[in-house]
C-alpha cells in the first residue's frame, strides 16, 4: 500500500475506514460467512474534456485525452475485496483496483508533456455494499449471480513529464472520489472456492498536482483535472471462510 503523507490523503482514508468499520459492525449480528476474491482482468479507460494547467503562467488548456489502459503490460491490471455475507444475502465489504491510464501520443505533445499516465496504478479503493442470489437458477444450483457498488477514494500515481523540464512528478496523490458498480456471476467449485465471471465500471474525479520544474525557482505547480471511467471484465477466485 502506498504511503499516504497529505493530510488530504489521510482526512479522507480516514473517513472510507470509520465507513467500511460500520458497514462490518452493522453485518457483525448476522454474519454467516466471509469471502476473499482475487481477479485479474481487461480494462478500458475514458474521459470527457480534461483540464491541464502545466506549472508555470501558461494557463490551462483544455482537451479530450485519449487513454490507452495495455492491461497485460506490468504491473498488471488486478483486484482483490474482501466481503462479509449475512444469512439474508446482503454483503458489506471493502475492494481495490488495479486500474491504469496511459494518455495518448498525439495528446502529450499536443498538451507539452513527454509522459502523462497512471501505470502504478490508477488505484480505485471502495466500501462496497452487495447482494447475491443463491439458487438464481433451479436446474445450475452451482452458478449464483450478484451485484454490488461502492464509495471510496482514487489513489493514482501521477507520473508527468513536462517537455524541458528538469524534473517530473512521480508519486501517489489521493485525487478525489471514486464510485464502483459490480455485476456477475459465480461458479461453486466446492462449498470453499469458486470461480467468477464480473462486470465492473468506475468512476473518478480526479485533481491532481502537477510539481514545478525544481531548475526553475518560485514556479507555481500545476494541475491535472480529469474524470475518469473504466470498464472491465474481470475473471476470478474466491475463498469463503
Amino acid at each position: 500500500m502506498p504511503s499516504l503523507p497529505d493530510p488530504k490523503a489521510r482526512h479522507m482514508l480516514q473517513n472510507l475506514k470509520l465507513a467500511t468499520a460500520a458497514l462490518m459492525l452493522a453485518a457483525t449480528p448476522a454474519a454467516a460467512e466471509l469471502e476473499v476474491s482475487l481477479y485479474l482482468g481487461v480494462q478500458s479507460a475514458h474521459s470527457d474534456t480534461d483540464s491541464v494547467d502545466l506549472p508555470g503562467p501558461a494557463g490551462p488548456v483544455s482537451r479530450d485525452i485519449s487513454w490507452k489502459v495495455n492491461p497485460f503490460d506490468n504491473p498488471l491490471y488486478y483486484g482483490g475485496r474482501a466481503t462479509w455475507w449475512t444469512r439474508n444475502n446482503i454483503g458489506f465489504g471493502v475492494e481495490g483496483t488495479h486500474t491504469k491510464a496511459i494518455a495518448d501520443p498525439a495528446d502529450r505533445a499536443a498538451l507539452g508533456v513527454d509522459k502523462l499516465e497512471f501505470t502504478d496504478g490508477h488505484n480505485i479503493i471502495t466500501a462496497n455494499v452487495m447482494k447475491r442470489w443463491p439458487g438464481a437458477f433451479k436446474t445450475t444450483p452451482n452458478f449464483t449471480p450478484y451485484a454490488g457498488a461502492g464509495v471510496g477514494v482514487a489513489i493514482p500515481h501521477v507520473d508527468i513529464q513536462v517537455t524541458g523540464a528538469a524534473s517530473r512528478t512521480f508519486d501517489y496523490e489521493t485525487t478525489g472520489p471514486a464510485i464502483r458498480g459490480i455485476a456477475g456471476l459465480k461458479y461453486a467449485l466446492n462449498e470453499k472456492w469458486a470461480l467468477f465471471g464480473e462486470y465492473q465500471i468506475t468512476w473518478s474525479d480526479n485533481d491532481a498536482t502537477i510539481d514545478p520544474d525544481v531548475a526553475v525557482p518560485g514556479q507555481s505547480e500545476g494541475k491535472l483535472k480529469t474524470e475518469l471511467v473504466t470498464h472491465a471484465v474481470n475473471f476470478g477466485i474466491s475463498y469463503s471462510f
